[in-house]
């Protein structure tokens, strides 16, 4: 299973991260490629960038654990 480290905690599809993009959100890890988070929010992310987006890819490090 593939994993990645976001704020030195080793995270793993199915657990859910935090990130900003225009505001503070937050998406269920779907699939991890090297530093890469693909992220997905059902009901669809906020803001101007991705606002009404179900799915977005975030570096690792630009996430963070809740």
């Amino acid at each position: 299973m593939k994993t990645a480290k976001v704020e030195n905690q080793e995270v793993k599809i199915g657990d859910y991260v935090s990130f900003k993009s225009d505001i503070e959100q937050s998406g269920r890890i779907i699939a991890i490629n090297g530093t890469d988070l693909t992220l997905e929010n059902e009901n669809g992310f906020d803001g101007g960038y991705i606002g009404g987006d179900t799915i977005t890819i975030e570096r690792a490090s630009d996430c963070w654990i809740d």
